[in-house]
């Protein structure tokens, strides 16, 4: 018997005012829309998507950008195969992220079924596993070429990690193109063959992310998003003198609980002590400034970490 996603079942209608506006807009779009989750997620954010068979480098890739944009709350797609997709769905959910997951099957058909943890950890993150298939309905080959339609209409960017040639994933970019949505790619090895497809996408226009930075200049220019730095001055200065105070004292050396609570009784005024500390910790956290070490005590995160 096949095991079936835990969680709250919704089914759109296209007339329905939770519909996604975005996918008005993609080919063909679906009469209804079938999930398991928070239909709410189903918001315009990127595409990452790429080989099924990808190398550690596309894995990696798949990772890192995956988690630069949910650090700045972009809803991350995908459709949730093996390889990039799925290291892209797991990186969202671990920075805290939403992600959404287009099926080829119904929800109680997922595939690959090895993925199911995964899927279920979707839901219960608070983001969706979703199809325009019912619930109970087999996956077939060309359902998987279908959803690609959905995948890329609803992000506003389509980030392609790895494609090889020929490449399933080039029907994604494609759509992407007929919505009039950008098409990212990371650039592989010329004598790579899991990078063939992506550097000839590349070199038919596409936008390269060659780095962070450039990562980071996309989003401000699609999402309005600002770099990760800049943001994190942004909280810095929105600081009162109590709560920077007790930051420059973090980021100068880690500290740990007890001296934490002993620096904040100086700083929060006539506020509860640990009430506080506890608040203002959970901000810098979220803002990307500090981090919880493996030993309990808070330092400065690390660029890019």
């Amino acid at each position: 018997m096949a095991k079936i996603l835990r969680g709250d079942r919704f089914i759109l209608e296209k007339d329905d005012e939770s519909y996604p506006d975005a996918l008005l807009h993609a080919r063909n779009p679906p009469k209804r829309l079938f999930g398991i989750g928070d239909p709410y997620s189903l918001q315009e954010g990127l595409a990452i998507i790429g080989a099924r068979r990808a190398t550690p480098y596309g894995i990696s890739c798949a990772e890192r950008f995956a988690a630069l944009a949910a650090e700045r709350s972009i809803v991350i797609i995908s459709g949730g195969a093996r390889g990039c997709d799925s290291a892209s769905h797991r990186a969202a959910i671990s920075k805290g992220g939403k992600t959404v997951a287009f099926l080829g099957g119904g929800c109680d058909e997922v595939y690959p079924p090895e993925n199911f943890s995964l899927f279920q950890d979707i839901v219960d993150s608070g983001g969706a596993v979703v199809s325009e298939n019912e619930f109970g309905f087999k996956p077939l080959p060309y359902t998987f070429r279908e959803r690609n339609r959905l995948i890329a209409g609803l992000a506003k960017a389509t980030l392609i990690v790895e494609a090889g040639l020929p490449s399933g994933t080039f029907s994604t970019a494609d759509e992407a193109i007929a919505a009039n949505r950008d098409v990212l790619v990371i650039p592989g090895s010329i004598t790579s063959k899991q990078s063939r497809g992506a550097n000839r996408l590349i070199y038919q226009g596409a936008t390269p992310i060659v780095d962070d930075d450039s990562f980071s200049d996309v989003l401000f220019s699609v999402f309005g998003q600002m770099k990760m730095e800049d943001m994190r001055q942004r909280a810095i200065d929105e600081m009162d003198a109590g709560c920077k105070e007790l930051y420059q004292a973090i980021a100068a050396q880690p500290m740990c609980a007890e001296e934490l609570s002993l620096l904040s009784a100086g700083l929060c005024g006539k506020a509860d002590a640990l009430t506080w500390l506890m608040v203002q910790l959970a901000k810098m956290e979220k803002s990307g400034l500090i981090a919880r070490y493996p030993d309990g005590s808070y330092g400065p995160k690390v660029q890019g970490a």
